[in-house]
């Protein structure tokens, strides 16, 4: 049945049916250049229901009266309007006109839920949009080479094994240098890391086993001796994981096939021309005359 609901002939006809009954709706057979104006049940029960929305009450039947007589004359003024080219040459109208085809479109192409395997085929080849951001856990203290002159290698390796034999939960409050950096980062993407420490900062982190102080690592501050407490690599996802997201962008990507589609088949029955402007004739040079 899906299979069938997505054939563009089976759409074709669908889109017609829709546009049909939205004739019917909007007054029966009557349309532009016919002088037959029908208000069905429908229109008025669609004319009573906004009415009611918008005052917390159903309307008298004055007041119905009244939102049947007020949209008589819209429909009047609509039909002449269009039988005197009013609606010609106006970019609002045209725009509006066109939305009204294109959500009838949408709608049809979005009346069948996508499988599985329509998902799961859609999600391999998008599958790079999806994959997660890696993200790292670290500490670190600072070492500024300003502050420790030509022994700041020295006592950097000085300060990372005091670290290491402290063990991962050391204390670090008050070692190494001040700074406005944070020494303690939880669990964030890498780009977090990267915008505070630089790329290849975090580009080392994410070399790091977790569990052990380390370093120093470099950044455009100085140096840091570090200790990734918890890193998670960048991961494709399943499509369990992801459904709802798949589901729209899958949706997106359909109903645009589908106006591509449709436009396709319409513009067959047209003839296109283009008309070029003609070139202007070069003014003539002060003093001369045309040639």
């Amino acid at each position: 049945m899906r299979r069938f609901l997505r054939e563009p002939l089976v759409q074709f006809v669908l889109l017609g049916g829709l546009l049909f009954l939205y004739f019917e709706w909007r007054g029966g057979s009557g349309g532009p250049g016919s002088t037959r104006i029908v208000i069905t049940p429908g229109m008025i029960g669609h004319l009573a229901s906004g009415f009611t929305r918008t005052w917390q009450r159903p309307p008298t039947d004055a007041e119905l009266k009244g939102l049947i007589d007020d949209y008589v004359k819209e429909e009047i003024a609509t039909r002449e309007a269009v039988g005197m080219g009013l609606d010609r040459d106006d970019t609002i109208i045209r725009r509006r006109l066109r939305q009204k085809l294109e959500f009838l479109v949408e709608d049809a192409a979005g009346a069948a839920a996508p499988t599985d395997a329509e998902l799961e085929k859609w999600l391999d080849n998008h599958r790079e949009a999806f994959r997660s951001e890696p993200r790292i856990a670290f500490r670190q203290v600072y070492v500024n080479p300003e502050r420790h002159g030509a022994n700041f290698r020295a006592d950097a390796a000085k300060l990372l094994a005091r670290l290491r034999a402290a063990g991962p939960d050391a204390p670090i409050g008050g070692l190494g240098d001040p700074t406005m950096l944070p020494a303690e980062q939880p669990l964030e993407p890498l780009r977090e890391t990267s915008r505070s420490f630089g790329e290849e900062f975090g580009s080392e982190l994410m070399k790091i086993e977790p569990g052990e102080w380390t370093g120093p690592v470099e950044s455009p501050y100085g140096l840091h001796l570090v200790l990734v407490r918890e890193r998670v690599e960048a991961a494709l996802p399943e499509l369990s994981a992801i459904r709802p997201q798949v589901e729209r962008e899958f949706a997106a990507a359909r109903r645009k096939t589908e106006l591509q589609s449709l436009y396709e088949r319409l513009l067959a029955k047209y003839t296109v021309e283009i008309e070029k402007p003609k070139a202007a004739t070069p003014a003539p040079a002060a003093g001369g005359k045309p040639r």
